[in-house]
């Protein structure tokens, strides 16, 4: 008998996730120093990084991007459409697809722990902020030093206080995701 890719349970997972980070993404707050707005879906990546792991989780967050790239306004701001990603702010929702499996792994392969959970965060982190931050000078022409100054070293503490916040709930989410793929497998 043929496996199937994804269970109904994991896909309703994912759902439930991208749903999550449907309402966390347009959650932003504009600076007036840089094109890049405080975003809060930094938190749902890491948050889905907790309950789905790093396929699933980079599964959750390609649905999410469709979702604005056809222009529903799940986007910071409350925008949508394919031009974001040829915004400003184009590189960081890139930037995302690796930050998900990054963290993913590391918070699934040493279930939860939190040092290697936080280095996960970190290094996903470094990533995003890499992609985000050759666009951003790329299409602001910026030097990458001018666009790290607006595009990451303002967003530094509370990119922390989110990895926080996830580590957090996300540990609680961990556990019981684990026990309710335990029990349903009973």
């Amino acid at each position: 008998m043929k496996k199937n890719f994804l269970t109904t349970k994991q896909m309703a997972l994912i759902g439930v996730m991208t749903a999550v980070t449907c309402i966390l993404g347009p959650l932003s707050i504009p600076l007036p120093f840089s094109p890049v707005p405080i975003s809060f879906t930094v938190l749902a990546v890491y948050l889905s990084a907790y309950v789905l792991g790093p396929k699933l989780g980079t599964i959750s967050f390609l649905v999410y991007l469709l979702i604005g790239i056809i222009g529903l306004p799940v986007f910071s701001g409350f925008t949508g459409g394919i031009g974001k990603l040829a915004g400003p702010t184009g590189g960081y929702l890139a930037g995302f697809i690796l930050m998900a499996p990054i963290a993913g792994w590391a918070i699934w392969h040493f279930k939860a722990q939190t040092i290697p959970s936080f280095l996960g965060m970190i290094l996903g982190t470094v990533v995003c902020y890499l992609f985000g931050t050759i666009w951003l000078a790329r299409q602001n022409s910026l030097s990458f030093m001018e666009a790290l100054a607006v595009g990451v070293l303002p967003y530094l503490i509370g990119d922390a206080a989110k990895m926080v916040a996830a580590w957090i709930i996300g540990t609680r989410l961990y556990h019981a995701a684990n026990r309710f793929a335990h029990h349903a497998t009973e």
